[in-house]
């Protein structure tokens, strides 16, 4: 089947459109406006005031203001640039670290897989934004003297742990696809007519992953998103979270209004004003969705058939196989228990 341009599809088009003018609105928003974020603490009618932050959404606010009067929509922008572009790099170096590991555990060490395997495997039960939160809590909770790392070094120490604790897992299941690669047809003939494995994994393996990376690199980096949403629910934020160690503390704060730091610093409001931490939320959603249409359109173009109505299908088709195979089995028990009960 003849591949397309993913430029082409409409679905990656507009998953591509989305991220890329959120990201270009939130660096002109820094560049004409510094970073300032409107307030409006009450609106007031002939003069009287009606209502007080937090504002509702309304026309001029439409994502509403915080408790402190600030629009939730300037800070929504002034932190997409932080948590997506992280969220990409996180995502990319995952893929970058773990690829060549995975080369080399597909080729040269198959006589281990298993073992290896077996090992990595204990990492699926551990949940990973735990560790995360342990690892991070030294860097990003400001010490009562205040940091002693700039945000730059902070940035740098969370994108190295947060793309090392999946090295591990991602190498295994890579290596896996590597393994399966390497037993195909093409590749027993390169081996053949004299093919060295460097060749072969530079020739055939890798253009052969290219397809599987891509997607790999867009899932990542909607596993990354949800971290970031664990982490600011354990008031955990990226870049670094501002703590007050007054006697009459305010609650900790985001010091980049990355949209993990506006969940958790606002989730407490989630009934009283529930635009103030369902406005990140969303932004998060549509992130991760806008992902997801890539990726679909992705393969769509590259070939011909839909991703998740593939993974839809392959699951609930294996578990229908798997409930079919069970009650073949139980009715397979009672006629053999039937039978010796007869017999007897």
């Amino acid at each position: 089947m003849m591949k397309r341009s993913v430029w082409k599809n409409p679905m990656f088009l507009s998953g591509f459109l989305y991220l890329f003018l959120l990201i270009l609105a939130s660096f002109l928003y820094t560049i004409l406006w510094d970073d300032e974020v409107r307030r409006l603490y009450f609106i007031s009618e002939n003069g009287f005031p009606v209502e007080s932050a937090p504002i509702s959404p309304k026309w001029n606010y439409p994502f509403g203001t915080d408790p402190l009067g600030l629009d939730m929509l300037g800070k929504i922008l002034i932190g997409a640039k932080y948590t997506l572009i992280l969220s990409f790099i996180i995502a990319f170096l995952r893929v970058a670290v773990s690829l060549p590991i995975a080369l080399v555990l597909g080729t040269y060490l198959q006589r281990f897989k298993k073992s290896i395997n077996g090992t990595i495997d204990s990492f699926h039960y551990i949940p990973l934004s735990i560790i995360a939160y342990f690892l991070l809590h030294p860097v990003l909770w400001e010490p009562f003297n205040g940091f002693t790392t700039t945000m730059t070094e902070r940035f740098i120490i969370e994108i190295l742990i947060l793309t090392l604790l999946i090295v591990p897992i991602l190498s295994s299941m890579l290596g896996n696809e590597v393994s399966m690669v390497y037993k195909e047809e093409f590749i027993l003939s390169a081996k053949v007519l004299g093919a060295s494995k460097f060749r072969i994994i530079f020739r055939h393996i890798l253009p052969s992953l290219k397809d599987k990376l891509v997607v790999l690199f867009g899932q990542q980096i909607m596993q990354t998103l949800v971290i970031f949403i664990h982490l600011g629910l354990l008031k955990l934020f990226v870049g670094g979270t501002d703590v007050d160690y007054s006697f009459v503390p305010d609650p900790p704060q985001s010091s980049t209004n990355e949209w993990s730091g506006l969940i958790g610093d606002s989730f407490r409001y989630l009934q009283g004003a529930p635009w103030v931490p369902l406005t990140p939320i969303l932004f998060f959603a549509s992130a991760m969705f806008a992902v997801a249409l890539m990726i679909e359109g992705y393969v769509r173009a590259t070939s011909g058939h839909s991703y998740f109505y593939k993974k839809f299908r392959e699951k609930y088709n294996g578990e229908g196989v798997e409930k079919k195979n069970e009650l073949k089995t139980a009715d397979f028990e009672r006629v053999r228990s039937e039978g010796e009960t007869m017999g007897g």
